[in-house]
């Protein structure tokens, strides 16, 4: 080690010397000087941190610039050493080669065998994926986005209390033989689906509480700033800090973004945009309270699941948190 860093240290002297002489120009020498430095040096310092991994411990995965496969896996978000909004392509492969658990579950609902026996999965933990993928430092929440728009958030908090893994393998299968969805479309469940080795509830918020973010048909994982993705949807104007309304944002978080968006956040599945319930709840409170326990009712072809369990104090807080996104009006004087 102690020659091949007296060689290279001859090696730049050498070059430092011709190219002042040739280019006689000393802030042109300088930039020679470094760049050489960094071509020569990047091999031991810079190649792992440039593929994305913040950890330079663990062994980074290929993040390919296009896809490969229809099986492969879409990154985005902030990753380390890519420019934001990139993507990039993961392939099963590659996912496999990951440290993997092995669970038997049995209260995932997307499986019909669950309740029975149990269902054997196996997969990579999101903190692992988080890692070998390369989530920039201040990344602290896993987006699982989904064939059909639907949008499943993973906070640092649900991550650390429930443990959720991206599924590579169901009963030993991979993706291409996994059952078919349990919502009688007969789809097929992969590439990829989110499950966890046991779900506990966390917290309550009034009559909610806490659910499992389950995916499946998931294409694209996001390593994001919670701040920026939930921060899209905080409560406005000056009720935005009452119980109430708070209690309503914490609900409609994890419930109602997963298929509604503000903008380029939130899910994009029901096709009505957040402001279209803000809407609906200011305007017409009785029907959105109606729609939110049994949406059947009041559209039979609508596919959002019933929320029977919420009351009336629930109900309220949901409607009062939308409304905070409707101007009010300003008094006469």
């Amino acid at each position: 080690m102690a020659f091949e860093q007296e060689k290279l240290r001859k090696e730049m002297t050498r070059f430092f010397r011709v190219w002042n002489e040739a280019l006689k120009s000393t802030r042109l020498a300088a930039a020679g000087f470094a760049l050489l430095a960094a071509i020569v040096l990047a091999p031991a310092t810079g190649v792992r941190a440039a593929a994305g991994s913040p950890d330079s411990s663990l062994p980074s995965i290929p993040l390919n610039a296009a896809r490969k496969s229809a099986s492969d896996l879409e990154v985005g978000g902030e990753l380390t050493g890519l420019p934001r909004g990139a993507t990039r392509y993961v392939t099963l492969a590659s996912l496999l080669t990951l440290p993997q658990v092995t669970y038997t579950v049995a209260d995932d609902t997307n499986f019909a065998g669950s309740a029975g026996g149990g269902t054997k999965i196996s997969g990579v933990p999101l903190e692992e994926l988080a890692k070998r993928l390369g989530a920039a430092p201040e990344s602290d929440m896993v987006v699982a986005i989904c064939d059909d728009k639907y949008r499943a958030n993973y906070p640092r908090d649900y991550v650390r209390a429930h443990h959720p893994l991206l599924v590579l393998r169901v009963n030993g299968q991979l993706p291409a033989r996994w059952p078919k969805d349990r919502e009688t479309h007969q789809f097929s469940m992969g590439p990829y689906m989110i499950s966890h080795p046991k779900f506990t509830p966390a917290f309550t918020a009034l009559s909610h509480t806490d659910e499992a973010q389950i995916p499946w048909g998931v294409v694209r994982i996001e390593f994001r700033d919670e701040r920026a993705v939930v921060g899209a949807i905080a409560p406005r104007g000056p009720r935005a800090q009452g119980p109430a309304v708070q209690a309503g944002y914490r609900i409609a978080e994890q419930n109602c973004f997963r298929c509604h968006n503000m903008g380029a956040e939130g899910g994009e599945k029901s096709g009505r945009p957040w402001l279209v319930l803000a809407a609906w709840a200011a305007a017409a409170p009785e029907y959105f309270s109606a729609y939110v326990r049994a949406p059947r009712k009041k559209n039979r072809h609508a596919e959002m699941p019933a929320n029977r369990g919420y009351d009336d104090a629930t109900i309220r807080a949901i409607r009062e948190y939308f409304a905070t996104f409707i101007p009010v009006p300003a008094e006469k004087p």
